[in-house]
């Protein structure tokens, strides 16, 4: 009770209540009371309680806020006090002021506790998660704040309650489409707790539409110019996709990396960054970061750094990269999120390779972020980022490498000097004072090398002129000179990096590094030597250098043969002591740090010292180095042996692999060629089968020629003369007979069509009396509907007569028609009178033809006569239509006034009836009452008078 009293603000002077009984008699009121009145402002007098008393509060009414959220649900307004009571009880975020009263008397962790208390009954969460689903304002923002804050202290355990729930996940995300802002943003607050380090919730909220909602908030609020809500939504986005394979597959398959475009065009005024600003810059380039992480699988990371180059994400990272005025934090992050976007994808690193910064003469980008790295007044996070670029661009890339080694080579240097290469300006940060630069240097040399043996052997033609007057040096040779002058351990231990990458796998270098008589004396020095632990890890670099010289030794070099140079170490260092000192390297504590990832991230400068690919290599070499220390010279030369054959097994392998792909070339020019002689050859079979068919129908028409002209010789000429006018005349009257047929059959659809116009006619003559019956106002609409009707009866006459006349021609035609097959049945005997015939053939020609164009005429004047009537026809019905719709309007107008007369009919009838009784009862009450009657009889001797005068003046 002492505690309580003194978080309460000490004893009060006389019988004043404490905090505590007005808690106790608030809560009291909450669980006895009827009246919701009553129960209400209870409740609102803990709520007011509920921040400065938060223990007494918590401990004493909780149960009864609890009970409220059960019961009340119908009254929104205490609900939403019990609400806000529960928070200020669960929540941590106190003010600053109240923090300071209560810092000395609080109970440590006392939102953690009153969250277990809550959470223990898991319907207290689902009851949450129904009061959250109410549009009410008032009880919904309490309801998301007070969710947030019971993730916010025991986040696995309410995640847990609310994956279990039905649909509890879904409930919540319709707060992103609630269209009061406040509580939208509360809820993207709320969505970034529940999502936090669960990828089954994080899968739900996914596919519930989430990225769409979050896409369209960020784009309503202006992308990267917006407030704190774009951050909040950013940050929710990195929840959904780091380290979350299926949901960055869906963001990729539902194109929404296409819509991170936008966020960042920056206009050319880049002063004047709001703090907001760039952070919402920083958080988008991070997202642009998780989806193509090196720590992604391979191909997921393949598929979005392509779909960045499609859709110009990259062009515009390229924008702001090469952009002034950006802010230095927004620069380096740019450049980290560029290098992981073209990290081993050959379209995007040979993109970024054509990149020239906006300068006069144009700089390629790569030249421009080198001047950076080598500058020792550059930030040390840029050049970092520098670096790391830098690896990136030549990681799994031999096209680059190529590029940046040959810049070194002598016949690339540009001899004007006017414009610096990249070569030149690793050379000049391998070689220069800063430490810092010949360790980045060194690093990006080494990374221009990386499992490419051919550019090892051209980095050994590079010369460097170190003083005027001396002979050029080579640059294997610079790089052991400075090793040799005792430089800072940073400088030395990027130098050895270089060194031991150069000579790996590479037996030319080796025997180079070799013929220098001062480098095996210096490395075995550097070993045999005890020197404290800053110099150990130099001498684990030396070490390795010295194991990959024995490794790698082709033993072209008769002193420094691999059995030779073991027994240095024997007698020198100690078989043991080396393997001692080779094993510093991995034992280191930078070691381990730099193999986790390959962005090369450090706390300060002096921490600069493994590169994550040289991590590869020692892991790869150390344990072969180890075992070449300990083999004997026999086992050395069965190695070798072995190697030998291998090589030779291998350079069997390449020529039988050469002359399959040059086989395989030649099988596919073959079969191109045989694929064009078989088309060819069909086009030629089917030029052959056309001829052959022509030349049969020659000789057909041939044999047939042949034919007629025999039988014409055997016949007289006036014989054939009358047979094929005999001929022609057969064919005439089968064209006549075909007419005639055509002729009968559209008399035919004539006399039908005829009859279906006249029924037409005769239901609108019906339609139209019987309108006539009906009103007097649609008369004149009728009368002009009949005279169109007559007009259309005579036109039809006039048909009907026409088509008379030409039935009449028909048989006449039929007539002719008979004449002419009996001519034809006397035209055998009668082939002698060839003239006879002849002339009276070409008269019926004509005839016939005369009177099959005065048919077509009379055809032609009946279908346009038809079209005529058919318009007519449409013209009368559409009349027709118009006078119904007017008919049954009127019909209609007289049944709502027959309705409305019954009505004042009733109603006048009440009235007299009213007024009949109330005459009665003025008359038994004694007033004098007249009666309609005489009023009536009044008026009209009145008006008899009126009219007397009138006359009699």
């Amino acid at each position: 009770m002492n505690f309580l009293r003194g978080v309460m603000g000490g004893p009060s002077a006389g019988p004043q209540p404490s905090g505590a009984d007005t808690i106790q008699k608030l809560c009291d009121r909450v669980a006895s009371s009827t009246l919701l009145d009553d129960r209400r402002d209870a409740v609102r007098a803990l709520k007011s309680l509920s921040k400065k008393y938060r223990l007494e509060v918590g401990i004493q009414a909780m149960e009864h806020l609890i009970h409220v959220l059960q019961t009340d649900r119908s009254d929104s307004e205490i609900i939403g006090y019990a609400l806000d009571t529960l928070y200020n009880v669960i929540s941590n975020d106190l003010e600053e002021e109240e923090q300071e009263e209560n810092s000395a008397k609080q109970v440590d962790d006392l939102g953690s506790q009153f969250t277990e208390i809550f959470i223990k009954q898991q319907e207290n969460v689902t009851l949450l998660l129904t009061l959250v689903e109410e549009f009410d304002f008032h009880v919904r923002w309490p309801g998301v704040k007070l969710l947030t804050s019971l993730l916010k202290q025991q986040g696995p355990q309410v995640q847990q309650i609310i994956l279990v729930s039905p649909m509890g996940v879904s409930r919540l995300m319709d707060l992103l489409a609630d269209s009061r802002e406040v509580i939208r943003n509360d809820g993207v607050l709320l969505l970034q707790q529940l999502t936090k380090s669960n990828a089954a919730i994080q899968k739900i909220v996914a596919f519930e539409n989430a990225f769409e909602r979050l896409l369209d908030i960020i784009t309503e609020e202006g992308n990267s110019d917006g407030g704190i809500v774009v951050e909040d939504c950013l940050l929710l986005l990195q929840n959904l996709l780091k380290n979350n394979n299926s949901n960055q597959n869906f963001f990729k398959e539902g194109s929404y990396i296409q819509r991170m475009k936008p966020w960042f065009e920056v206009g050319d005024d880049n002063c004047g960054w709001s703090a907001q600003k760039v952070t919402n810059l920083h958080l988008m380039l991070q997202l642009v970061r998780v989806l193509v992480s090196p720590t992604n699988p391979p191909g997921a990371t393949s598929s979005c750094q392509k779909a960045m180059f499609h859709c110009g994400l990259l062009q515009q990272l390229c924008t702001i990269l090469m952009a002034t005025g950006v802010p230095a934090d927004i620069l380096t992050e740019t450049i980290n999120t560029v290098s992981e976007v073209i990290r081993g994808c050959q379209t995007n690193q040979d993109y970024f390779a054509s990149v020239n910064a906006p300068s006069n003469p144009p700089r390629p980008a790569i030249v421009v972020l080198l001047m950076s790295m080598v500058n020792e007044r550059q930030p040390f996070v840029l050049r970092c980022a520098v670096l790391y670029c830098f690896q990136c661009f030549l990681y799994k890339n031999q096209k680059g490498q190529g590029e940046i080694v040959s810049t070194l080579l002598p016949s690339t240097i540009d001899a004007t000097g006017n414009s610096v290469s990249a070569g030149q300006l690793l050379c000049g940060g391998l070689f220069s004072t800063d430490s810092l630069s010949n360790w980045c240097a060194a690093v990006a040399l080494a990374h221009a090398l990386q499992e490419n043996a051919t550019l090892k052997e051209q980095l050994l033609r590079v010369q460097l002129a170190t003083s005027i007057g001396n002979p050029p040096v080579s640059l294997l040779q610079q790089c052991t000179n400075i090793l040799s002058q005792g430089s800072k351990v940073q400088t030395r231990v990027g130098l050895l990096m270089l060194l031991c990458t150069w000579l790996s796998n590479c037996s030319i270098a080796v025997t180079h590094f070799l013929h220098n008589p001062a480098n095996v004396p210096f490395l075995t020095g550097q070993i045999a030597e005890n020197l404290g632990e800053e110099e150990q890890l130099v001498q684990g670099l030396c070490a390795l250098l010295l194991g990959i010289s024995i490794y790698y030794n082709d033993n072209s070099l008769e002193n420094y043969r691999k059995e030779k140079l073991k027994q240095l170490i024997e007698k020198r260092i100690g078989r043991e002591n080396f393997i001692e000192k080779l094993g510093f390297i991995s034992k280191h504590e930078l070691y381990s740090r730099a193999a986790q990832k390959p962005q090369p991230s450090f706390s300060s400068p002096d921490h600069m010292m493994f590169d994550h690919e040289f991590t590869k290599l020692v892991k790869e070499l150390e344990g072969v180095i180890s075992k070449a220390i300990y083999k004997s010279s026999e086992e050395d030369k069965k190695e070798e042996e072995v190697k030998k054959t291998l090589e030779q097994h291998d350079n069997i392998v390449t020529h039988y692999k050469k002359v399959i792909r040059e086989q395989d070339q030649e099988l596919e020019e073959l079969k191109q060629r045989v694929s064009t002689l078989t088309s060819q050859n069909e086009q030629l079979q089917a030029t052959v089968t056309q001829q052959v068919s022509q030349i049969q129908q020659h000789k057909d028409q041939y044999n047939l020629l042949k034919v007629q002209l025999g039988k014409d010789t055997q016949h007289h000429n006036s014989h054939g003369d009358t047979f094929q006018m005999n001929g022609i005349q057969t064919e005439e009257v089968s064209k006549l007979k075909e007419e005639l047929e055509e002729w009968k059959s559209k008399h035919e659809l004539l006399q039908g069509q005829l009859k279906e116009k006249d029924s037409v006619i005769e239901k609108l003559n019906s339609s139209q009396l019987e309108m006539g019956t009906t009103e007097q106002s649609s008369q004149t609409s009728k009368f002009g509907g009949l005279e169109h009707n007559n007009e259309l009866q005579k036109e039809l006459e006039m048909l009907r007569s026409q088509i008379q006349l030409q039935s009449a021609e028909i048989s006449k035609l039929q007539m002719e028609n008979q004449k002419l097959q009996l001519m034809n049945t006397t035209a055998d005997p009668m082939l002698g009178d060839s003239g006879a015939t002849a002339a009276t053939s070409s008269e019926l020609e004509g005839r016939l033809e005369q009177e099959i164009k005065e048919l077509k005429s009379e055809v032609k004047a009946l279908s346009e006569e038809k079209e005529s009537l058919k318009q007519h026809l449409d013209s009368s019905s559409s009349t027709v239509a118009i006078l119904q719709d007017e008919k049954s309007k009127l019909q209609r107008e007289v049944a709502e006034s027959k309705k409305e007369q019954d009505d004042l009919l009733v109603l006048l009838a009440d009235q007299d009836q009213k007024i009949s009784a109330l005459k009665i009862k003025l008359k038994d009450l004694g007033v004098p009452v007249e009666d309609e009657d005489d009023t009536e009889s009044g008026d009209q001797g009145d008006e008899d008078e009126d009219g007397d005068e009138e006359e009699q003046d």
